[in-house]
């Protein structure tokens, strides 16, 4: 598999690990706990994770030679919180030696 496409996959996961922290632990802390830093943490390595999933859909996007509407969908799953773990199972399951074993 293209290495671009497979560190897209794990920063997906740890992106979509990092939103699912975010709103179930960081938010509740802040809000119910009054502690304020785990927000503030934890918002900033999801950030910056953020930040590197659009670049690196980006290069594997242009690499892979995907359709524009299949960029903005995975770009769009970045919004939501379980659709990052969607979209590496999919991009699995793309790979060639899972693609000629279906056929």
């Amino acid at each position: 598999m293209n290495s671009t496409v497979s560190l897209f996959r794990k920063v997906a996961v740890a992106e979509g690990i990092s939103y699912l922290l975010l709103l179930f632990v960081a938010m509740p802390l802040k809000y119910f706990a009054d502690m304020p830093l785990a927000v503030k943490y934890t918002g900033w390595a999801h950030g910056l994770l953020f930040v590197l999933y659009a670049a690196l859909l980006v290069m594997a996007w242009q690499e892979q030679k995907w359709k524009f509407g299949k960029a903005v969908l995975i770009f769009l799953a970045s919004l939501l919180p379980f659709a990052p773990f969607v979209v590496d199972r999919k991009l699995k399951d793309e790979r060639p030696e899972n693609v000629n074993n279906s056929l």
